[in-house]
């Protein structure tokens, strides 16, 4: 869901020109590909080009030797990645869309950062603009390059953010992405949220508005005109009776009641599943804790029987207090 933001925000910093006289100026800056000087935009491009080449090869010692501090102590979900792609990365070609150049400037790092990139109108996005939302950023110039991939497996997008060292771009984060669900992308979600709304079933169009936004955009902090749209319209479907935005919802099963503590939809495969989460005591008996999982599945879809078409299966995830869990999946078609 993305993070709440003044109207004034989304007027573009750099067009504000009038405000420096009054002593006011930006604290962070985006260039597009066509405002950096073309020797930036070039590293840019090539040190992308070369971390996705190390990835395509399956090298990930090297990319950990070329990332940042802070990444290469915590890289094993990149190693993961990157172990998983690789039917889709291998021998695949892979072209660069125009990057963006990310400054901020000397000052503490912020809870949450805005970089506002492009054109933007009295109303916020335009078609030829992206904003880009980034916890905790501490000083430093930032690149983001996108490259669309087309490899056996079909099209991928696989991203990369870079920081500035010295005259080096390392690597500060790797993101593969594939665009489509059962050959289903975005704005096709969309328009299925959209029916589920006038079918009224809200639940469903909630979380398929969410698979929509998550599709269009190579990483995740990531908004464009079509996903602040698309954010909007989700606003007149979002659920009160759902664990969303920090709730939580008691759910009965039987003689036991569970509380709910996020629900969200996930790709599997080719599947999309609903995932839900709940708070239990203690995840150690996992004959227990299966059935517990499988009795909150059930009883969530008795609650909520438009689930079962908008959905593949459903993941619970019994969480202890530790943050240790289990969970258990189940196919629709076996929760009767």
């Amino acid at each position: 869901m993305k993070p709440p933001r003044s109207h004034a925000r989304s007027l573009r910093c750099a067009a504000l020109l009038w405000l420096l006289s009054a002593g006011l100026a930006c604290a962070q800056t985006c260039s597009t590909a066509s405002e950096m000087d073309p020797p930036t935009r070039k590293a840019l491009e090539n040190a992308a080009q070369r971390y996705f080449d190390m990835a395509a090869r399956g090298d990930s010692a090297s990319l950990k030797q070329n990332a940042i501090p802070s990444l290469a102590s915590q890289f094993g979900g990149i190693e993961a990645a990157v172990k998983d792609s690789q039917s889709s990365l291998s021998g695949a070609a892979a072209t660069a869309r125009p990057p963006f150049l990310l400054t901020q400037e000397a000052r503490a790092a912020q809870e949450r950062t805005e970089f506002l990139c492009g054109v933007f109108g009295p109303k916020g996005q335009t078609a030829n603009s992206t904003e880009f939302i980034i916890p905790n950023l501490s000083e430093g110039n930032y690149g983001i390059v996108i490259l669309d991939v087309n490899g056996a497996n079909g099209p991928r997008t696989v991203s990369f953010v870079l920081e500035q060292q010295a005259s080096e771009w390392k690597l500060g984060g790797f993101y593969l992405k594939d665009p489509k669900i059962k050959g289903h992308d975005g704005l096709w979600f969309a328009e299925q949220a959209r029916a589920f709304k006038a079918r009224g079933q809200n639940h469903n169009a909630w979380f398929y508005y969410l698979e929509a936004r998550e599709l269009l955009v190579a990483v995740p902090f990531m908004y464009t005109q079509m996903t602040d749209q698309l954010y909007d319209e989700s606003q007149t479907v979002k659920p009160t009776d759902l664990p969303v935005d920090g709730r939580t919802l008691d759910l009965a099963a039987g003689a036991k009641t569970y509380r709910l503590t996020e629900m969200f939809p996930v790709p599997v495969g080719q599947d999309l599943d609903l995932v839900v989460k709940y708070q239990a005591a203690d995840v150690s008996d996992t004959a227990k804790t299966f059935q517990e999982n499988m009795a909150v599945m059930r009883a969530l879809l008795a609650k909520f029987p438009e689930f079962r078409q908008a959905f593949d299966g459903v993941v619970a995830r019994a969480v202890e207090p530790s943050g240790r869990d289990y969970g258990s999946l189940s196919p629709m078609k076996d929760l009767r």
